[in-house]
């Protein structure tokens, strides 16, 4: 018996079981206590209530059993049951699904997502089943936000898991491909997608193989990068870890990125790699298609232990006999491979296709303020306008853009010791600039030139003009490389 999804809507809609409903209803006591894996104070929020807006968050968020008549006018029972997304036991439902709703501030993805069950709710800790679906996460959250929201004619959700980036990609881009080698994962995504009226093309294969031969503009991809040992296939999770040895997977991802991206396209990955004793980035960088730009930012670094001890209490070992005979194993790995830490962070790849390609690789462990899909959507048009000759970019007209000025100096100084100018976004990157750079960053405004801004720096610091251009010109460019600067 097919759900009918349209009435599904309808209902959801009816018993307010938004995200603004459910926020509401649960208020923050509610919404902390379940960030803390706890339902009590969300229990305690709803004071015995049995409508349908209370029932539906205790049989999904709360995983609470709910009397089948709370239901009724909600779900078709007969239809969920037979497709066992519901147990009925006498007069009780108990859910084997998660289906919540989910809201997007920045762009307006809003609507409901299908999943498993969270797991470790009120500390009941138990394994993960091989074949378990993650709903929304951290990281699935921060891919979302990083990822350019520029209009485009079509991506690639690879290991699309329950369907949240495509629910967000659908916002900006025509078409959808979303891959993943969990049937019922594919299963959950396209009632994620249905549910929001998300058009979804699902296809079942690892990495690239389901769209060989096709190219896109836009892939995104929070992979299963786990670098978990070997084990049984029948054990391995498949919505955070494969066989691929080390940081193999992610590697074959960003190598081949070049024969499945349209020109100017873009691969984005939420992601971690090894840390071996050669220099990360001396590492990464060797992955790198040709001609392809790359922009890689090392957000985080785990020492072995802490990124050990993170995924297999993640996997529901903590607190079993299992923990120490596992943790053992992960350590062997490791040692075997030369692993010494885990770099996490984010991976941007773009088929440029630039005589001198670009390639950055940084440490930022720093705030940022959230979404940073912008500040990437801007990198490559930053790169073509640090680049710019000479004669051209003192033609241009930058202007400084959403940025902080601050004067730092001794107290009772006539003059600052230096300007510091702080982004108010993205990255938040700041600068420490001396006189002569603060003056001309500050002058630049859309309206004056660069060569107009130098001249009048030059006579009012009463210097050489050519000598101030020479210290300041690779200043303007870092600065428009960085963003602080627009063209």
């Amino acid at each position: 018996m097919p759900l009918d999804v349209p009435a599904l809507r309808r209902a959801l809609l009816a018993a307010e079981y938004t995200a603004d409903g459910v926020l509401d209803r649960l208020g923050e006591d509610g919404q902390r206590g379940l960030g803390r894996n706890s339902t009590v104070p969300g229990d305690v929020a709803l004071d015995g209530a049995t409508d349908p807006q209370a029932a539906l968050i205790r049989l999904f968020i709360l995983q609470q059993p709910v009397a089948r008549e709370a239901l009724a006018d909600v779900l078709n029972l007969d239809a969920w049951a037979e497709l066992g997304y519901v147990v009925i036991d006498g007069d009780t439902v108990r859910a084997t699904i998660d289906l919540r709703p989910y809201g997007s501030d920045d762009d307006g993805a809003t609507g409901w997502i299908v999943a498993d069950p969270t797991p470790g709710l009120d500390h009941a800790m138990e394994p993960i089943a091989p074949s378990y679906v993650l709903g929304v996460s951290p990281a699935s959250t921060t891919l979302a936000q990083i990822v350019m929201r520029d209009a485009v004619d079509s991506a690639l959700d690879l290991g699309t898991g329950c369907g949240v980036q495509s629910l967000h990609l659908a916002q900006h881009v025509q078409r959808i491909v979303g891959t993943d080698v969990n049937d019922r994962a594919l299963e959950l995504a396209a009632l994620t997608a249905e549910l929001n009226g998300a058009a979804v093309e699902l296809r079942n294969g690892s990495l690239y193989e389901p769209v060989e031969g096709e190219r896109f503009d836009l892939i995104v991809s929070n992979p299963p990068f786990v670098m978990s040992p070997p084990s049984d296939d029948d054990a391995v999770l498949a919505y955070r870890e494969t066989q691929f040895e080390s940081d193999s997977l992610v590697e074959t991802l960003v190598r081949g990125a070049a024969d499945h991206l349209t020109s100017g396209g873009s691969l984005q990955l939420l992601t971690n790699w090894a840390i071996l004793d050669q220099p990360w980035d001396e590492r990464l960088r060797e992955w790198v298609p040709d001609g392809c730009d790359a922009w890689v930012i090392e957000r985080e670094r785990l020492d072995l232990y802490s990124y050990i001890e993170m995924w297999l209490t993640d996997a529901g070992l903590a607190g079993t006999d299992r923990w120490r005979a596992a943790y053992d194993e992960w350590l062997e790995y490791f040692d075997r491979l030369g692993i010494r830490e885990v770099g996490m962070g984010w991976i941007l790849i773009t088929r440029a296709e630039r005589d001198e390609p670009s390639l950055i690789f940084e440490s930022w462990p720093h705030a940022v303020e959230q979404p940073v899909g912008p500040v990437f959507a801007r990198h490559a048009a930053a790169i073509d306008a640090s680049r710019l000759p000479l004669d051209e970019l003192l033609d241009a007209t930058p202007r400084l853009v959403a940025v902080d000025q601050e004067a730092i100096g001794r107290p009772g100084a006539e003059d600052p010791e230096h300007v510091v100018f702080r982004q108010r976004r993205g990255l938040l990157r700041a600068i420490k600039a001396d006189t002569a750079v603060a003056a001309t960053l500050g002058a630049l405004d859309g309206d004056l030139t660069v060569g107009q801004v130098l001249a009048a720096v030059a006579q009012v610091l009463e210097v050489d003009a050519a000598e101030l251009a020479s210290a300041v010109v690779p200043e303007i460019r870092q600065a428009l490389l960085d963003q602080f600067l627009e063209l």
